[in-house]
């Protein structure tokens, strides 16, 4: 599963890194949905009975949060990797006021992911944790 704030760049490196091979769940999938983290279980636990890859595209800010998911990869017998894009609260920030429409968190959101955030970590039950950081700015 990806870790990180909106706009921290979670989609972009999963599109980048993991689309090609990983089924891609994200509570973004259906924005009108009802009771969407208990579809993201249903369709996440669907996708692991099938033998899928699978990379989950959301905050994921807690390790409440992320026990569920860890638990159905246990289940199913599968390793379970979390990628926590640690990019800085501000350039998060920034990222976001660029997306237009309701791609465009409002930024209470975000400072309430900040808020409740903790870091993903092994003691939770992942068998790694990758850090992915943002490298300097590049001009064109």
């Amino acid at each position: 599963m990806v870790v990180g704030l909106q706009g921290a760049g979670k989609s972009t490196w999963v599109a980048a890194h993991l689309a090609g091979t990983h089924a891609v769940v994200s509570k973004d999938h259906w924005p009108r949905a009802r009771r969407r983290e208990a579809r993201q279980q249903r369709v996440v636990a669907m996708l692991l009975a099938a033998g899928r890859s699978v990379v989950v595209d959301n905050t994921n800010a807690s390790a409440e949060e992320r026990a569920p998911l860890v638990a159905a990869a246990r289940a199913a017998g599968v390793p379970v990797r979390a990628v926590w894009l640690d990019t800085p609260p501000e350039v998060s920030l920034a990222r976001n006021e660029a997306r237009e429409g309701a791609a465009r968190v409002p930024p209470v959101g975000v400072f309430a992911t900040r808020a409740r955030f903790v870091p993903p970590s092994v003691a939770e039950g992942f068998d790694r944790v990758d850090v992915v950081r943002p490298g300097p700015p590049r001009t064109l």
